[in-house]
């Protein structure tokens, strides 16, 4: 085998479409994955700012070299250089103990300067984003994808992993900023020390690896970068994510090795920590800290990851009577609660709604739920809720009225019917309401809607959706009746025509007609279903026809084949 220093650097062209693009950022964030399983890789080092890295490899031949190169994704993007692997200068005659090809200094050239943090690309329908939080200050030691910040856009709130490991030596925007994806945020310098030189650690040959799950889970100097879903899971079990080996690409930590190492370690969850000096406090913690000269590192909060709450503080202010004084407080609106507040305002201002009701009588639906609801929950992981079944309802009186899945364009008198239908699940969070979309919903069973919309669900109350998946709906559903409301009158999604509201179902007596036209009151289970539409495009009239086929399928029943 000869060893050979290959720099590897990838040509971007400005027209490369979005698709190639993000393969290639992928690819970043997997590269020392595949070389390694390629066989080859012996020490990498990245080029910051550029998408570039250097590699020591190992082959038979440099022609052998050429054709696994040749093998890697994106090989048609890249630029390979082979350097002859001289001697490294201490070693003039290359034998010092160990390989002197493992030891080399890249050129001048690539010598690692400061990297620019830019705010990155959050999704096709993102333009920026704001600033909600920085969890490093100026001066701290940062190592490569651990979260540098928090921030929020109309879709998501993520946190921006640090794109190169160094010292964070200047903030540039500041929490609150709204700025344009592709902005500056921060420098981070990764420069080592002053020398215009890297040098791979040299390593004796017949020196014994150390285990690679061991040197992931006693490295105690580095952060792993996980999700927040993630990392709130750890903090429940009281998982040290130091301890944990990833089992994900690049060894990211997943929610399956979380579990697995509190399940064979019986953690037990954390009891309530002394308060760090970087915990974040809200300004009105701030504020009754200030005013009682309360030391934060004394105190022990009791919120959500050791979060300070009002009832933490000893010693507030109390009036006569032994109460607690209350004062008002102003904040200012998230990123989140802005954007819906703008867009449920211009919703009414742009269309003109009109919302009409309709009793739907489900105790039918209520019978297939207790006949099949265990056998469903055994073969999909779901529960078999009301939701599936008023989606395929909708679902199907979306094909025989078209014009409830629809788009208008009154400034260019233009109505555009959608061939696909995407649904818009509204779902409730504790950051606000979110909507994400079921893709292709008229081509799911009752098991694919139901699943569907538990991960959608549970993924946004995780604030783990992506920004793609909560843009691109067609009609929208939303199910007030979760929360016991028994009808409301909902706001149009725009640029969608129509939103349908389910209420809670109640039990009632009603009065019931047979076959034979005998009336008779019996216990029924019943639902009101709440149709605002936009009277640009539908009239009431049809609005009351899209509501009768809803309410005729509910109580057609017809599902039993869909969940045997």
């Amino acid at each position: 085998m000869t060893e050979f220093l290959v720099q590897i650097e990838f040509t971007v062209p400005p027209e490369i479409d979005q698709n190639t693009l993000q393969r290639l950022r992928e690819h970043e964030a997997r590269r020392a994955t595949e070389l390694a399983t390629a066989g080859a890789v012996r020490r990498l080092w990245r080029v910051p700012g550029r998408w570039a890295n250097w590699g020591l490899w190992r082959a038979d031949s440099e022609s052998d070299l050429h054709r696994l190169l040749a093998s890697l994704p994106l090989f048609p993007l890249m630029s390979i250089t082979i350097h002859p692997t001289a001697p490294h200068p201490s070693d003039p005659d290359g034998s010092s103990g160990a390989s002197a090809a493992s030891r080399r200094r890249l050129p001048a050239k690539d010598v690692p300067m400061p990297v620019s943090v830019t705010l990155p690309d959050l999704g096709d329908s993102v333009t920026e984003g704001t600033i909600s939080r920085w969890l490093k200050t100026e001066g701290d030691r940062i190592e490569v994808q651990e979260p540098l910040l928090e921030v929020s856009t109309d879709k998501v709130d993520t946190e921006i992993p640090a794109p190169a490991a160094g010292i964070l030596t200047k903030i540039i925007a500041q929490e609150g900023d709204t700025l344009a994806i592709g902005t500056e945020l921060a420098m981070i310098d990764d420069a080592p020390d002053t020398t215009t030189a890297v040098t791979a650690v040299p390593v004796p040959a017949a020196a014994a690896a150390p285990d690679h799950d061991q040197v992931k889970a006693t490295d105690k100097n580095t952060t792993p970068y996980v999700t927040p879903l993630v990392r709130r899971m750890a903090v429940e079990l009281g998982v040290d994510l130091h301890q944990v080996v990833g089992s994900g690409i690049g060894d990211r930590i997943r929610k399956s090795d979380v579990l697995a190492f509190a399940e064979k370690n019986k953690t037990q969850p954390r009891l309530p920590a002394p308060v760090s000096p970087n915990t974040y406090l809200s300004p009105l913690i701030k504020l009754k800290t200030e005013q009682h000269a309360l030391e934060v590192d004394t105190l022990t909060g009791t919120g959500h990851n050791g979060r300070i709450r009002l009832s933490d503080l000893p010693g507030t202010a109390t009036s006569a009577s032994g109460a607690a004084q209350r004062t008002d407080r102003t904040e200012k609106l998230t990123r989140l609660r802005s954007v819906i507040a703008t867009r449920m305002v211009e919703s009414l201002h742009t269309s003109a709604q009109l919302t009409t009701v309709i009793e739907v009588d489900v105790t039918e639906i209520g019978a297939l739920r207790a006949k099949y609801g265990t056998n469903f929950v055994n073969r999909t992981g779901v529960k078999l809720s009301y939701t599936p079944f008023f989606v395929r309802a909708a679902v199907d009186a979306l094909t025989k009225f078209p014009a409830f899945n629809a788009s208008l364009d009154q400034d260019a008198k233009t109505v555009t019917y959608h061939a696909d239908l995407h649904l818009s699940m509204a779902t409730d969070t504790d950051r606000g309401l979110l909507a994400p979309v079921i893709r292709n919903a008229g081509t799911l069973d009752l098991a694919g809607v139901a699943q569907a919309t538990a991960d959608l669900a549970h993924r946004a109350r995780a604030n783990t959706l992506t920004a793609d998946e909560l843009t691109g709906g067609t009609f929208t559903l939303t199910n007030t009746g979760s929360r016991g409301a028994l009808f409301d009158t909902p706001i149009i999604n725009q640029p969608q025509v129509a939103i349908l509201g389910t209420g809670a179902v109640v039990d009632r007596p009603m009065v019931v007609k047979n076959a034979a036209g005998d009336k008779s009151v019996e216990i029924r289970s019943m639902v009101y279903l709440a149709l605002t539409y936009d009277h640009r495009l539908i009239d009431g009239a049809d609005a009351a026809r899209f509501l009768t086929a809803i309410k005729a399928n509910l109580e057609g029943a017809e599902f039993a084949s869909e969940l045997i």
